[in-house]
């Protein structure tokens, strides 16, 4: 028998941040069909859609089937999309491998983005838009908040001219990647850089710098539904997630312009919920490094104490059914 409205959360097995919210999401008595994509080829998940033919509607009906629980595509009440892993289908050769994961992405993804009804947090394809940097800076300014100088190209002269003309500049990725040298793997921190270290092999690639902040401290800010949790994070360092063991964390009140332009932020990428960083300089005042619309936030909850997951299930469990006040502004 199908799960009547469940939330489906989509999520890889050891995700304790799924965890903290699908405890909440029981203690509500609500509904959930968790499941990985990689379940699909080893016979643990199962989906079924049916496209014409179906009332009016229904665009599209149909199933997904985990060992334990059935959940009807017409029915869902929320998608959580979390951490997914894909199938990377080892055993087969390369061209078939490549064959059985497109099939995959294209069924099991396909059919669930052409779901208008559940509630998605957030929606994979509208992540991915707001995962572009260049795309997050230019909205930041749209939205009032303040973007130190930024500069994205692959012309050597440009940076070293920024770097020139800025003096105190970092350099960070435009997009964390998985990157190993001799079988080591690599993570890749905002850092200072000059214009002496730009060198022609600049033009290979865009690269990002920035103004370097004279900042006293971080702002980590959470943002789900309409809902804000904001944390100053004291560190001394430049980039802090270099080294967790050396951060203090204070809850703080966001001034209400700030939350505004958060909230606007978001809505112009048209997710309910993100991540952002922000840096305070020694005016106090925040300035924009980035958004990570499907960042972390389990540890602060831990830290801190702020209700987190339970926000994250009032909106799940609220579904695409905005009665809730709490969510309106």
């Amino acid at each position: 028998m199908a799960d009547t409205q469940p939330v489906l959360v989509v999520t890889e097995p050891l995700d304790i941040t799924a965890d903290m919210v699908i405890t909440h999401l029981n203690q509500r008595d609500v509904p959930v069909v968790r499941f990985n994509p990689a379940d699909l080829p080893v016979g643990d998940l199962t989906v079924t859609a049916r496209f014409g033919g179906c009332p009016a509607s229904a665009p599209v009906a149909g199933q997904l089937r985990i060992p334990s629980r059935t959940a009807d595509l017409e029915h869902l009440r929320a998608v959580y999309w979390r951490r997914p892993i894909w199938p990377a289908f080892d055993r087969l050769d390369a061209d078939d491998a490549r064959y059985a994961a497109a099939q995959v992405r294209h069924g099991l993804a396909g059919t669930l983005y052409s779901l208008d009804h559940p509630l998605w947090v957030n929606h994979p394809a509208s992540n991915a838009a707001a995962d572009y940097k260049p795309a997050q800076l230019a909205a930041a300014v749209r939205c009032g908040l303040t973007v130190p100088a930024t500069l994205i190209t692959n012309d050597p002269g440009e940076a070293r001219q920024f770097i020139t003309t800025h003096r105190r500049v970092i350099s960070k990725t435009l997009r964390w990647t998985p990157y190993e040298r001799a079988g080591i793997g690599l993570t890749s921190w905002a850092e200072p850089v000059t214009a002496d270290e730009v060198d022609d092999s600049a033009a290979v690639a865009p690269h990002l710098f920035q103004a370097r902040v004279d900042k006293v401290a971080d702002l980590r800010v959470l943002v789900v539904g309409r809902q804000s949790f904001a944390v100053r994070i004291d560190s001394g360092l430049l980039d802090w997630r270099k080294d967790y063991s050396a951060l203090s964390y204070t809850v703080v009140d966001l001034p209400s312009r700030l939350e505004r332009a958060l909230l606007a932020c978001l809505d112009h990428f048209g997710i309910p919920s993100g991540s952002f960083d922000l840096a305070l300089d020694r005016d106090g005042e925040p300035q924009w490094p980035e958004l990570n619309p499907n960042g972390q936030w389990g540890w602060l909850e831990e830290k801190t104490g702020l209700p987190m997951a339970a926000a994250f299930a009032d909106l799940l469990a609220q579904g695409d059914n905005p009665d809730d006040a709490r969510y309106r502004d």
